[in-house]
């Protein structure tokens, strides 16, 4: 029988603990911080900036939410320019 890390069995019942319940909140309220700071710091660029990248305005929500799923780094490499 496959179990889920953090899962007790408890009879024939498998319950997922607390503590792994919170962990999962927990790191996808992160997910969803990084993305928000993601989409400001986009928002602060000119459209000619944007373009420069290679992006328009609006696709900034679209690629926000793709960079969360597949490149979580994608946050450090965009930071606005002094």
């Amino acid at each position: 029988m496959n179990r889920a890390k953090g899962e007790i069995v408890w009879g024939r019942t498998i319950a997922p603990t607390r503590s792994v319940f919170f962990k999962n909140c927990w790191c996808a309220f992160q997910d969803w911080r990084k993305s928000r700071k993601l989409k400001a710091t986009l928002h602060q660029f000119s459209d000619f900036e944007l373009k420069d990248i290679g992006i328009t305005r609006g696709e900034i929500d679209y690629l926000a939410s793709l960079a969360m799923i597949e490149r979580p780094d994608i946050i450090s490499d965009l930071s606005p320019r002094a």
